[in-house]
Parts: C-alpha cells; sequence; structure tokens
C-alpha cells in the first residue's frame, strides 16, 4: 500500500510497527504560527534510530555484507543499539553494542534485554562521552571477527536513507505546507534524511539543525556536554551524514536549556521527551513570535522522555551537575503558555 500513514491490523515482527508516528501540536499563536512535533517514540524501541538500524541492516543484506548467522557490530549510545538489537532478533544476527557509561543507563539495560552483547570503552564509574574510542574500537572488533559487519552509522548512506519516509509521512499528512524543518544533529541521518527528500515536494523549507553547546558540528568551542545521543563532542570526526549543503542554519543550545524544556513540556502537556529533544523544542519555541503569520514548523522529536528518568527528570542528578534550573523551567512555561492561542484545546478546558 501506498499511503505512509498505513500501518496493517495485525503485523507478525516489531519492525512493521515502524512508522507512520503521530504529529502533535505544541503551540499556536494567535497569528496561526504553529510548532507541530513529530513524535518518533511511537515507533517501535522508543526512537527515530529503529528506521535507520532497520535500513542499514538491509542494505548491508543487499550488498551481501551480511550472511546468515553473521555479526552486527555498533557503536552506539543506546538508541541505534535499541533498533539494530531488534532487527537482530528478527533476522537471526548475533548484535554487538559497543558503548560508553555515558550513555542512559535504561538504554543499557533496554539492549541487553533484546539480547546485545554489550562492550565497554570506558570503566566503570568513568561516564565521560567516549564517541571516538567507541567507534575506533568497533572497526576493530568487526574486521577481527568472522563474519561480522560494521553499520558505521555516521558514515552510512543508508542511515540517511532510513529517514526518507519520514518525508514522506509529514508530506502526506500536511500536505506540503511547512516551512521550517528542525531536528538535532548527531549522525545527521535523521535531519538530513529527512530533510533532502521534503525539499523535492517542499523546495522552500527552512532547515535547522541544532546541536549541544560543547558539540563541535556548527564550530567550537568544544566542551563536555550532557544530551545523549546527538552532538560531535571534541575529538571525534564529523561524519558524512552531515550535509552542510542542506542547512540553511546550525544552532547550540545549553544542556540547562534542553533538559529545563523538556521538563516544563512534561508537567504542561503530560508528555514526555528525551533531553536533546528539549534542546529542539527551545529552538523552536523561542524563533515562533519573531515568524510570519500561518508559518508551519515541524520539530524531529528523536525519542521520548522514558529513558531519562534517572537523569533529566531526576532533580538529584540534575542538581549535582549544576542543570537543575526552576527558573528556566518556569520561563519555558510561560513562553508556551504566551504562545498558545485563546482558543486552543488547553484553554478552553481550562475555562471549563
Amino acid at each position: 500500500m501506498d499511503d505512509p500513514l498505513y500501518r496493517p491490523p495485525i503485523v507478525r515482527q516489531v519492525s512493521e510497527l515502524i512508522g507512520a508516528t503521530p504529529l502533535f501540536e505544541l503551540c499556536r499563536t494567535e497569528s496561526d504560527v504553529r510548532l507541530l512535533l513529530k513524535l518518533e517514540q511511537f515507533n517501535p524501541t522508543g526512537t527515530a534510530k529503529i528506521r535507520m538500524a532497520r535500513q542499514m541492516v538491509l542494505d548491508a543484506e543487499e550488498r551481501g555484507l551480511l550472511r546468515p548467522g553473521g555479526r552486527i557490530v555498533e557503536s552506539t549510545s543506546g538508541n541505534t543499539g535499541l533498533g539494530l538489537a531488534v532487527v537482530a532478533a528478527e533476522r537471526g544476527y548475533t548484535f554487538t553494542a559497543v558503548v560508553d557509561r555515558h550513555a542512559a543507563v535504561d538504554k543499557l539495560r533496554a539492549m541487553k534485554a533484546l539480547g546485545a552483547e554489550l562492550v565497554y570503552v570506558a570503566d566503570a564509574g568513568e561516564g565521560e562521552l567516549a564517541t571516538a574510542a567507541r567507534e575506533e574500537f568497533a572497526e576493530k572488533l568487526a574486521a577481527e571477527s568472522d563474519n561480522a559487519y560494521f553499520t558505521e552509522q555516521h558514515n552510512n548512506p543508508a542511515n540517511g536513507v532510513g529517514y526518507h519516509a519520514v518525508a514522506r509521512e509529514l508530506d502526506a499528512a500536511l500536505e506540503s505546507r511547512i516551512d521550517i524543518l528542525i531536528g538535532a544533529v548527531g549522525t545527521g541521518g535523521g535531519l538530513f534524511g529527512t530533510g533532502s527528500v521534503l525539499r523535492e515536494t517542499v523546495p522552500g523549507v527552512r532547515i535547522v539543525g541544532v546541536e549541544p553547546k560543547g558539540s563541535i558540528a556548527f564550530g567550537p568551542p568544544a566542551h563536555d556536554y550532557y544530551q545523549s545521543g546527538t552532538g560531535t563532542p571534541e575529538g571525534a570526526t564529523i561524519g558524512a551524514m552531515v550535509d552542510y549543503a542542506l542547512l540553511d542554519e546550525g544552532a547550540k543550545v545549553e544542556d540547562v536549556e534542553a533538559f529545563a524544556t523538556a521538563r516544563a513540556v512534561a508537567r504542561r502537556t503530560g508528555l514526555l521527551l528525551g533531553g536533546s529533544a528539549g534542546g529542539v523544542v527551545y529552538e523552536a519555541l523561542t524563533r515562533m513570535s519573531a515568524l510570519p503569520p500561518g508559518t508551519t514548523v515541524v520539530a524531529l522529536i528523536n525519542d521520548g522522555g522514558e529513558k531519562y528518568m534517572d537523569t533529566v527528570f531526576d532533580d538529584d542528578w540534575m542538581a549535582d551537575r549544576d542543570l537543575l534550573s526552576p527558573q528556566v523551567e518556569c520561563e519555558v512555561e510561560e513562553l508556551m503558555a504566551k504562545l498558545r492561542r485563546t482558543d486552543s484545546p488547553r484553554t478552553s478546558q481550562e475555562k471549563n
């Protein structure tokens, strides 16, 4: 069936549940500027990255790089690994995830529950992001193993192809009425894979990338950050999926603002967003008042907040790292309220 929003009533594999994720209107102003969230946490494993995980495996099979009973190897902070674990289980492969202890603990536990082998490149107690070390070790491990394939998500074109369906879903749902597409930039596959296809039907769509302050994809200075699964830390190579020719603007958001937004959205709407998704929403919210009437902004939400109960949504963890800011949370809530027009469903309910 050609409808990108169609899902059969009965499926036989978890991967058949991928896609057809909903759009959530977070804000609509009096001048009809609206912010829509593409909620990719409604995919299996609660993340967009299962889309590209499946595509990378299918592509490897087509190219003869994965044979029956083979081994998939990837360096991951969690979400890609969750997707690969599902696809490996379905298609009869083993999966080795090369990880560090910067990843959310629940992601690591979930990968293990799905049958993945976890190989750490950092000792217990070391919570630093170790992207470069992970990549180097994963490549070495795959090269030394028989019938093993390193999916290498940062430089694998199939990564971007995996998100082409997101563009088709957006186009079908919004009938090409999309003015700005904004999303987090880690590997780059999600934003640029979606944006490359969306530009075919909406040539004027503006593409805005968001990374944590401290990441280097949009320039220095580099420093540590806590937003998980996004950005490019110092010492890591910017992946080939980051398509600067497609990018209209790159923005940076501090951890404090990103996490405060995720927490504020949860309280205001009941919707749990991941930390990096909070950064994307923060950047979108701060732009809305300056946009022309009738503008539609679509924010790509890569995952939900359920995996971050021990971090972003834990006051003690946040306070220990000087990330907890009730003031910024209140400012975000006030901004959302200001940007919501008076006849919105929420306002009507409050009046009743």
